[in-house]
């Protein structure tokens, strides 16, 4: 009986090398495949190869075998479709620094072509892919907004024109949101002053946000707080501009929720400035 055990464990733990070696020769073939397909001298059997892979996914080895037959079919019928492919293989991959290059050849290439418009969608589509999250910098987010409206100037009856405003509002909010930090970041840190300027330039460069009241409010109160800080000779002026907001608030907000608040700095400017308007009366010159 012991001898039968030893037999079979013996087997199970030959079947388990067995299996390490053949899942081993497996991925040795897959790489020589790959390369031995790319030796090879026949272009159209590597063109084969290229469809199977694009087809499987497998974009990386695809990619490999369409750059490698390119200049075999550049006066070919079939460059357009290979090269189309190609920009598709580095955008599934993630590499969409390269793949808006590769559109933006394509359409310069191939101008006239059907999947001129995908392909044009596709390069914009590549700067929103490739903008980062709000805290950083937002070069790619700009050129996505400016792309998508290009596009959409150029096609005005193209079916995708409602996803690419759709992206345009989405780069907007991210802009706006990375404006929002940097100016409530002035104000957590107590600089009042850029705070203001900073609110203001965010109010301006979103006149229609729906947080727009909420902006003119921290307008307001940076201003104030500076007005507090400030030296004596110039708290008049600051507190006149705190109860000049305040007025633009009422104008532009008036049924904000926000008004109260408004209304509570406005009462307290007016204060301010009154008792520091009398001390300077009673000042001798």
């Amino acid at each position: 009986m012991k001898f039968i055990w030893i037999a079979v464990l013996a087997l199970i733990l030959g079947g388990c090398g067995g299996s390490k070696k053949t899942a081993s020769r497996k991925v040795t073939t897959t790489k020589k495949s790959i390369s031995k397909i790319l030796k090879s001298t026949d272009a159209a059997y590597k063109l084969r190869m290229a469809e199977q892979f694009f087809v499987k996914k497998k974009y990386n080895k695809a990619q490999l075998l369409y750059e490698d037959v390119m200049p075999y079919y550049k006066v070919e019928k079939e460059f357009e479709d290979i090269y189309y492919k190609y920009a598709y293989c580095a955008y599934y991959q993630n590499d969409f620094l390269n793949a808006e290059n590769l559109f933006k050849t394509f359409l310069e290439i191939f101008p006239n072509s059907t999947k001129a418009e995908e392909v044009d969608y596709m390069r914009a589509y590549c700067f929103y892919r490739q903008s980062p999250k709000p805290e950083l910098d937002q070069t790619s987010t700009i050129r996505t907004i400016g792309m998508m409206q290009t596009f959409i100037n150029t096609h005005p009856n193209s079916t995708r024109n409602k996803e690419a405003w759709e992206i345009v509002e989405k780069s907007r909010n991210k802009l706006e949101i990375k404006d929002f930090k940097s100016a409530q970041l002035y104000f957590d840190m107590g600089q009042y002053r850029a705070a203001g300027v900073a609110f203001s330039a965010l109010l301006n460069n979103f006149p229609e946000s729906a947080k727009a009241d909420e902006y003119k409010l921290m307008i307001i109160k940076s201003y104030y707080r500076f007005a507090e800080m400030s030296i004596e000779e110039k708290k008049p002026e600051r507190y006149e501009q705190v109860i000049s907001e305040c007025h633009e608030f009422t104008d532009r907000f008036p049924d904000s929720k926000l008004k109260k608040e408004v209304d509570d700095f406005l009462n307290l400017s007016q204060k301010n400035l009154k008792i520091n308007n009398n001390e300077q009366v009673k000042t001798p010159a």
